[in-house]
């Protein structure tokens, strides 16, 4: 698990910016069961969620014409519970940090691995998810 001190600014990128904050199994169950768009950003401390992974969904979710319902954000290991439970609802794919999910009426409808965040740019990001939010939003 990583140290608050560590992890406090990184979450605060996105919450500051109106991401809730899912910690616990219940509110990602809760969450992701809600008709209409969940928008999920499993945070991280590696360098591409500082560089592409968290700008790419704050440039996405800011110049989008259509935009998730609800913007969410949990962190692999420190938010434990709250990751294993948004993992859960991702199978059968594996493991991944960062990573970008887009819920519809509680499906999986759209999702970007750590592979497909590595060596793209912020611009890539925030395009990959302005064509999924013009498409399922």
């Amino acid at each position: 698990m990583y140290p608050a001190e560590l992890v406090m600014p990184r979450k605060a990128e996105l919450t500051d910016y109106g991401f809730e904050e899912l910690l616990t199994k219940g509110q990602v169950d809760d969450t992701l069961k809600k008709e209409g768009t969940t928008l999920v950003v499993i945070n991280s401390v590696c360098g591409c969620s500082a560089g592409t992974a968290r700008p790419g969904a704050l440039l996405a979710v800011a110049h989008s014409e259509k935009k998730p319902d609800r913007l969410t954000t949990s962190f692999a290991g420190f938010d434990l519970e709250g990751v294993a439970a948004i993992r859960e609802h991702l199978l059968p794919y594996p493991p991944s940090s960062p990573a970008i999910a887009l819920f519809k009426d509680g499906q999986l409808v759209h999702f970007i691995e750590r592979h497909m965040i590595e060596g793209r740019s912020a611009q890539m990001i925030a395009a990959n998810l302005a064509d999924a939010f013009e498409q399922y939003c």
